[in-house]
């Protein structure tokens, strides 16, 4: 067996993975997307056999990494643009607990018991679910749970009041979804924002409603 060659073989593939990864992007391991992930074990597969079989030429692992790197690249622009293959490739969160209540729906639907729930609440240091007032299942797996104030446990006229940090507007397009969560419609929101002074909506880079019922707008580009 050549060592030197196995050596040599696996300094150069170190090298190509880290300047891959870094062309595609800065993500935390967590929250790898199933495309991301797809492609790092197949870059991993490639990696192996090409040190493992040191009779295969480095252009037959070379040029199939250059390929998922390019595929993830594009796809993750082309994401960037389009909303449906955004959900597609990275999926959409889960409302599990939504003003207080568990959606036992939701939670058939996204195959997940409540052993599940109370294992990442007690992760988050939720001792009972009666202090959450959203736990949102994001794409990556992870639970992100907003706790009730003092004010909402004391007062349940206010915690009707309390909305789901969700945007209302993201990249231009209204998010009829995420209305629909609050009972308002697209006019709704389009008459609250000329009102504002916003009267395209195709120029707001992100639009959300804050408890106390203002509305936070980030205009595109704007510096």
């Amino acid at each position: 067996m050549d060592f030197s060659t196995i050596i040599l073989r696996t300094v150069l593939i170190y090298f190509i993975i880290l300047v891959v990864f870094r062309f595609m992007g800065k993500r935390e391991i967590g929250q790898l997307s199933v495309l991301d992930f797809v492609v790092s074990i197949m870059i991993a597969e490639l990696a192996v056999i090409s040190i493992e079989n040191i009779r295969v030429p480095m252009l037959n692992t070379i040029i199939p990494i250059i390929i998922l790197c390019s595929i993830q690249i594009t796809l993750a622009w082309i994401s960037l643009k389009s909303e449906r293959l955004r959900k597609m490739i990275d999926g959409k969160p889960s409302v599990l607990i939504n003003k207080g209540k568990i959606d036992e729906g939701e939670m058939r639907k996204q195959r997940y018991n409540f052993d599940d729930l109370m294992i990442q609440l007690r992760q988050s240091n939720i001792r009972n679910v009666s202090d959450v007032e959203f736990a949102i299942l994001e794409p990556s797996g992870e639970l992100s749970v907003i706790k009730k104030t003092e004010r909402e446990k004391n007062d349940p006229n206010y915690a009707e009041k309390v909305n789901l940090p969700l945007p209302l507007v993201l990249d231009g397009v209204v998010q009829t979804e995420h209305l629909e969560r609050i009972e308002k419609t697209p006019l709704w929101l389009r008459q609250e924002l000329r009102k504002l002074g916003y009267k395209e909506i195709k120029k707001i880079s992100y639009c959300s409603l804050n408890d106390n019922q203002t509305f936070y707008v980030d205009l595109k580009d704007e510096k």
